[in-house]
């Protein structure tokens, strides 16, 4: 909670405490603290949308979103328990602020509890941190000593403390659950994995964090998959920083055969991408793809447990490039994140006429284009790098030729440098939109749709610093504004300000002429920067093309207007009754998001 905001660790406390009051029973502490039943559903409201982000910012968007209910109602609430007074006292002017109405560096609208005090983004760029300090698990603080600011970088660590003593309380706990675990190991590939993990936890080591990454790359399609650490980086304004999340999950062997199937043809399918066959070198697959595609891991799973301020459809690790390059990746499906993922109501810009047939292909769709981001999309690529002084992995004195600008590359990668630290806050959003492109550039591809047996019937901008708060969403944009600006009338948008409607229109018979190239355009010129470490000339492209004009602004506001509520999710949890593991489910409802958390006890 602390990885959110100041206000969000007391705000958990005070929900649960209510809960505790009342033992669920919300009409219970409806009488006592005499409040309405609407007043107190507005409230399980509010507690299940900040349980289910984690904080009171959402996950997708990093945008703050404050309780629907009067002071007095939550003083009320509160006056039902002294320690729910305690909580509720700390918190309550932050928690009904709408300030800071986003996350990001520091300023009067936006926060980040990744660095703590007054820092913007230029004295981070000022600041020169040791290459040997990895920034992942790192927090940056500054306070004023007489005349000088100082700044302090924090370790996450059980030893030697944390940004905050709650921190090193919870790894310290999850470490105790890691040496538990290791009586459960079932081989010792598994047991070097959790023991690493420890390792990493109680001495800050990311070196050693690292290593366990490489052992959990060797444990192939295991019975019981699991996701822990400093994982991805979308909330660090500067890209680099990340936050701590985890994830236990079954795998589903029936739905994971056809992903192997598929990992198995990788190789195959990568040839199809737009930066390969220009010429005969690595097989056809040009100088900008590795010589051998390493056959991702690649399974479906069922999550009994993931704890992130979002949930996604699915993951592809690590983030670390150079661990990519020499060792490989592991791909996951979350099936049941992705049997939630696409609600069929929201439908609102589709011509009434295709609604129909959007609504019946809209999941297997989604179900494909994600499959082919994490496989495809994040499983390729190539850096191209001088590995040690004068040691290049291309041929720096007949450097390759940019198939762009028919000239030969200028840059890549130096010594000790990767892909999140040169290209920044820029990182994740330009991947995502990589990612994003090799999904639809090859969602049509008819060969691809047999092997999972489909036939050929196939918000989040913060206006006042620029901040996108999903890289996902800003990805989106780049790709809609590719399509929108091919000529021919591919993709057209008419929009009615007085009935708040925008409609968009696709010509389904120019797909293949028309779509389909625009998005192996974006998808080259992408590719390229980001193997060439180019972050001059991709900050300017992209830069530009997810620059939002007043037409797109006025959309915008339609759009919200019309959003469907964002979803949330009643997690299970595990009980050991005797020598059996129990599975408690628990009602999809604000009551049982809130019962679930409040049954943790974390």
């Amino acid at each position: 909670m602390h990885q959110v905001s100041p206000e969000s660790e007391r705000t958990f406390n005070y929900i649960l405490e209510l809960y505790r009051c009342c033992d669920g029973d919300w009409a219970t502490l409806e009488a006592s603290a005499n409040v309405s039943r609407e007043e107190i559903h507005r409230f399980l409201d509010y507690a299940a949308v900040f349980l289910s982000n984690i904080g009171n910012y959402y996950g997708h968007g990093d945008q703050k979103f404050v309780p629907d209910v009067s002071t007095d109602i939550l003083n009320r609430l509160a006056s039902q328990l002294p320690l729910a007074v305690s909580f509720y006292g700390d918190v309550h002017d932050r928690m009904l602020s709408p300030m800071p109405a986003s996350l990001g560096c520091s300023s009067n609208t936006t926060q980040s509890s990744y660095y703590i005090g007054n820092i913007s983004k230029d004295d981070l760029n000022l600041l020169e941190i040791p290459a040997t300090v990895l920034p992942e698990n790192t927090r940056v603080r500054n306070t004023q000593f007489e005349d000088l600011l100082v700044y302090d970088i924090l370790i996450a660590s059980v030893n030697y403390g944390s940004s905050e003593v709650t921190a090193q309380k919870i790894e310290s706990e999850f470490c105790e659950s890691l040496e538990r675990a290791l009586n459960y190991a079932s081989n010792d590939t598994r047991e070097e994995y959790i023991s690493n993990l420890y390792e990493s936890f109680r001495t800050s080591d990311l070196e050693t964090y690292r290593e366990s990454i490489r052992t959990w790359l060797r444990d192939n399609r295991p019975p019981v998959e699991t996701i822990f650490g400093f994982v991805e980086p979308y909330r660090d304004p500067h890209g680099v920083r990340a936050e701590f999340e985890g994830l236990a999950a079954v795998v589903d062997r029936a739905k994971t055969e056809k992903l192997v199937a598929l990992g198995k043809e990788a190789s195959k399918f990568v040839k199809l991408l737009p930066w390969c066959g220009l010429t005969d070198y690595n097989d056809g697959k040009g100088p900008f793809k590795k010589e051998v595609f390493e056959e991702s891991d690649f399974t479906s799973i069922h999550t009994v447990a993931y704890y992130s301020s979002i949930i996604f459809p699915s993951i592809n690790l690590p983030n670390y490039n150079d661990i990519r390059q020499t060792v490989g990746s592991k791909s996951v499906m979350i099936a049941n994140s992705l049997m939630q993922e696409v609600p069929s109501t929201n439908a609102d810009c589709i011509p009434e006429a295709e609604k129909e047939i959007y609504l019946k292909h809209k999941r297997h769709t989604f179900y494909l284009w994600v499959v082919f981001h994490e496989l495809l999309g994040h499983g390729t690529g190539n850096s191209l790098m001088e590995e040690s002084p004068g040691k290049f992995n291309f041929d720096h004195d007949h450097p390759p030729m940019n198939p762009l600008t028919q000239k030969p590359i200028h840059t890549w990668y130096k010594p000790g440098e990767t892909w999140t630290g040169v290209f920044g806050d820029l990182a994740t959003t330009v991947d995502e939109c990589r990612a994003e492109c090799v999904g639809a550039y090859l969602v049509s591809d008819k060969e691809l749709l047999s092997m999972f047996d489909y036939g050929t019937d196939t918000e989040n901008c913060n206006l006042e610093d620029g901040k996108w708060g999903q890289a996902h969403s800003r990805a989106h944009l780049a790709m809609f504004r590719c399509l929108y600006a091919v000529s021919g009338q591919f993709l057209t948008v008419d929009h009615d300000k007085a009935a708040k409607q925008l409609t968009v229109r696709v010509d389904k018979s120019k797909i293949s002429s028309h779509g389909r190239p625009a998005i192996g355009r974006l998808l080259l010129q992408l590719h390229l920067h980001r193997c060439t470490a180019d972050i001059e000339g991709c900050r300017k492209f992209y830069g530009m093309i997810t620059e939002p004009d007043e037409q797109l602004l006025e959309w915008r506001e339609t759009m919200l207007g019309n959003q469907p509520p964002k979803q949330i999710f009643a997690q299970p949890n595990t009980f050991i009754q005797g020598d059996d593991i129990v599975l408690q489910d628990y009602e999809a409802s604000v009551e049982g998001v809130i019962q679930s958390w409040a049954e943790r006890m974390v």
